[in-house]
């Protein structure tokens, strides 16, 4: 097996990972140093209603009080975060007359605090800024600082430079994307995710593991992407079942926190059809969007087999292979593997076994062309391609 293959004729391409990262236990308690150097006094914090409920907002509030800060709470962002949420949260931090924005929670709260960080000093409607219709376009550099605190380890949204957000004039999930949504800090503590359930630690796990495998097949050419990605495919390997069934060992949380930030790092290089259905399952049928990426990914990956057999080959050997078999023995023990790893820890075979209706197949693969991350899958896909999936996945 060729340790990886290389395009004959790259195109010129930017690279650049610019966040200010804080990693490691016991992380939050440098939060008052970056709001200082950011200038926050009065900072407005960003979560939901399960992070306070956790008690995680009141850890950083009292990390924040004691550093003498001035601190407001909107705790009100849903699950899966609309439009209505975020000018929620902007008039919270136009009432507080906050200074600077900490986002904290999932990437559902993360996403949030960057939109509402974008609102502050651009005009709505959001959709205005819709990456797929070239919305970055309209996004400035005039933002005020926002830092991002990740409760779970899965979306790797704060190292992101984009929010995800259900919008009300089109009913679907749209990526607003730009450098300048980038947190200028991101303070990664796998402490904050020690109490996290199985279920959600599953999910969110599997969403890492979704973003590592789709960024390293995707069609654009980053080494430094497919670097990080196969390094957070290997961690997930190792460590997501330890999180799931032993949720208080520090180090498997440590690897999982680590490999949902590459897995974000990695995907500014491109997604897939995984993400382009799971944006659509979302939004029409409640799936969450960790939980709709996990079911559908192993059928994503046996569509794109033949497109990209080396370095499906890879990933199975990143997930623990160590069989000297065949390159197209190898890519189809990594989607075996990945399987395996998704039983295991308790996630749902099919979409009808989360509550998908097969009504709707139509709908969610109308919705998934529309979507922008199956541009970069590996092996082009049409609508009709998108819906046999989705009845595979059913």
């Amino acid at each position: 097996m060729k340790p990886f293959d290389i395009p004959s004729e790259p195109r010129v391409t930017e690279m650049s990972w610019p966040t200010r990262i804080v990693f490691g236990a016991g992380a939050l308690q440098r939060l008052p140093a970056h709001a200082a150097r950011l200038n926050m006094k009065r900072p407005l914090l960003v979560t939901d209603g399960g992070v306070v409920k956790a008690g995680l907002a009141a850890r950083v509030t009292d990390v924040l009080k004691t550093a003498g800060l001035d601190c407001a709470v909107y705790d009100r962002v849903e699950p899966n975060p609309t439009e209505r949420d975020v000018f929620a949260g902007l008039e919270a931090y136009r009432a507080h007359k906050s200074d600077g924005i900490i986002a904290l929670g999932g990437g559902s709260a993360l996403d949030a605090g960057k939109l509402v960080q974008l609102l502050t000093t651009h005009e709505p409607p959001l959709s205005r800024y819709d990456d797929a219709k070239g919305g970055d376009q309209y996004v400035r550099d005039d933002l005020p600082p926002l830092i991002a605190i990740p409760t779970t380890a899965g979306t790797g949204s704060e190292v992101g430079r984009s929010g995800v957000v259900t919008l009300a004039d089109t009913g679907r999930k749209t990526v607003i994307f730009s450098p300048y949504l980038l947190p200028k800090a991101a303070i990664i503590d796998p402490e904050l995710t020690l109490g996290l359930p199985p279920s959600v630690t599953a999910a969110t796990g599997m969403d890492a593991l979704t973003h590592c495998i789709e960024a390293y097949l995707a069609n654009g050419f980053h080494p430094l992407a497919d670097a990080v990605a196969i390094d957070g495919v290997m961690r997930v390997g190792r460590s997501l079942e330890t999180a799931v069934k032993e949720g208080r060992d520090l180090v498997a949380r440590t690897d999982m926190m680590a490999a949902a930030m590459e897995g974000a790092m990695a995907f500014q290089k491109g997604l897939g059809a995984s993400h382009a259905l799971a944006h659509a399952l979302t939004p029409i049928s409640g799936v969450p969007h960790g939980l709709a990426n996990a079911i559908v990914l192993p059928v994503v990956m046996e569509f794109n087999r033949a497109a990209c057999t080396a370095r499906l080959a890879r990933i199975s050997t990143a997930l623990g292979d160590t069989s000297n078999a065949r390159e197209e023995v190898l890519a189809g023990n990594a989607i075996e593997r990945v399987r395996k790893l998704a039983a295991a820890i308790g996630i749902p075979t099919r979409l009808r076994d989360a509550g998908v209706q097969e009504k709707d197949l139509e709908h969610i693969a109308q919705k998934a062309f529309l979507d922008a991350s199956h541009q970069g899958n590996p092996r082009a896909v049409t609508e009709a391609d998108l819906l046999a999936m989705a009845r595979e996945a059913y």
